[in-house]
């Protein structure tokens, strides 16, 4: 491994988490200058949390795994293991390669939990925001976390990504996740440019409509080209982005955004997908 590389892979943490606040802040400015909807609930409240439940699942991660993904990474590049070891890539392509395919993966486990009924019931935690700011980009059940780490360290071992890669792709996913979850207002042309590529705020606030197709669409992170390569695309809410209502139909009432609340939601009401 270059030099370089191990490095900057040695600072993983300080990178992570300057990216995290700095994107954070910017978001949550931009929603405060330029906003695209009115929010229905306390923002206090939601914002204390969501912010409390992102603290306590980054200790539950740290606490179950003591390596993370990119030290996963590290150790499966170490032992050449993997597809792309095989392969006999150039560093640099195997990287593309590597975020190209680790987004690939992440978009067919957002279908899976969907699809899959006691997955969509740890899921549904994370669309059961009446609101989408910059907060419920990581607004996730404990356990989904949990499983989601150990499906990405699936992927790792599979496609034998490069530990900088890996980093790369956390700290895409991270930033991409607060941008397109955000309440911005950007320019309608700019929008319509920009989905082509990535997830625009206004195209991932589809997803997040009470109405079940349009929950069931727009299941990207980061790239657009998935949904719409795979038929799951879908432009725009039935009733407007000003209209459509966020959330789920069966949990509007203010307790279930309180933490305590929120870790009990998954074994709440019956595992169903009909709003």
């Amino acid at each position: 491994m270059d030099e370089w590389i191990f490095q900057i892979l040695q600072h993983e943490i300080e990178i992570r988490l300057s990216c995290f606040f700095g994107i954070f802040a910017l978001m949550a400015m931009w929603e405060i200058v330029a906003p695209k909807r009115v929010l229905t609930a306390k923002k206090s409240l939601r914002w204390l949390n969501n912010i409390g439940l992102v603290f306590f699942n980054t200790m539950l991660l740290r606490f179950i795994f003591p390596v993370a993904a990119v030290s996963f990474a590290f150790f499966v590049e170490q032992h050449q293991l993997g597809l792309l070891h095989y392969l006999g890539l150039p560093n640099t392509l195997a990287i593309l390669f590597a975020v190209i395919f680790l987004d690939f993966g992440i978009y067919l486990q957002h279908v899976m939990f969907h699809a899959l009924p006691l997955l969509w019931q740890l899921h549904r935690m994370h669309h059961a925001d009446t609101d989408l700011d910059v907060t419920s980009g990581a607004r996730f059940h404990p356990i989904e976390i949990i499983l989601s780490m150990l499906i990405k360290f699936g992927f790792i071992l599979v496609l034998g990504a490069p530990a900088l890669a890996v980093l790369l792709f956390e700290v895409i996913l991270n930033a991409m996740a607060m941008f397109n979850h955000s309440n911005i207002r950007l320019p309608h042309v700019l929008d319509n440019y920009l989905r082509w590529f990535i997830i625009t705020p206004d195209m991932h606030r589809v997803h997040h409509s009470s109405m079940a197709n349009e929950t069931d669409s727009n299941f990207g992170f980061n790239l657009a080209w998935w949904d719409r390569l795979f038929g799951t695309y879908l432009a725009q809410p039935k009733l407007g982005h000003q209209h459509m209502q966020i959330g789920l139909t069966e949990f509007r009432e203010s307790k279930f955004l309180t933490l305590p609340w929120l870790l009990i939601l998954p074994v709440l009401g019956k595992i169903s997908r009909k709003k």
